[in-house]
């Protein structure tokens, strides 16, 4: 029984594998835009970042509850945020992402030293950290239109020592 499945196994992948490769991915794939953005992020360059965002960005962190709404927006109250109080960040994926159309999901790890103040005027502890989340993208002619954050900020807060 086994071989016989290995024959039509064999047989299907050689039908497969003479057909023509798919064509090269677009620019505004949402699997390119998602690898820009995060190496933007982990080369610490905030408008390189803020540059994938749609004008109109709807931005969502679940720890926040509120969007903010719009690229300059978006940039000043997450991404340099985040860059001024830990000038090291690093975010990586965990595992591949999932795409479909322009959705892009993954989960990752969020990492640095904070040792700058934070936007809310919270001083530097100049404690490592290091969490988990995941990020919902739409991705819609080469730019993000929505981001939705979630993990757990009360994990953060214990690594810092704010509570």
């Amino acid at each position: 029984m086994h071989r016989r499945a290995l024959v039509a196994f064999a047989g299907a992948y050689s039908i497969f594998a003479t057909l023509p490769l798919a064509p090269a991915l677009a620019a505004d794939d949402a699997g390119d835009v998602l690898k820009g953005y995060l190496m933007a992020w982990n080369a610490h360059d905030g408008a390189a970042a803020a540059a994938y965002f749609a004008d109109d960005i709807v931005y969502f962190d679940a720890s926040v509850g509120t969007p903010i709404r719009g690229k300059a927006e978006a940039r000043a109250g997450v991404i340099d945020n985040f860059l001024n109080a830990a000038p090291d960040a690093m975010w990586i994926t965990k595992g591949k992402p999932t795409i479909s159309g322009g959705r892009v999901a993954f989960e990752w790890d969020f990492s640095g030293t904070n040792t700058g103040p934070w936007a809310n005027g919270t001083p530097a502890t100049n404690r490592p950290f290091r969490f988990s989340g995941a990020t919902v993208l739409e991705v819609e002619h080469g730019k993000i239109t929505l981001q939705s954050d979630y993990y757990d900020v009360l994990d953060l807060y214990r690594q810092l020592g704010l509570i």
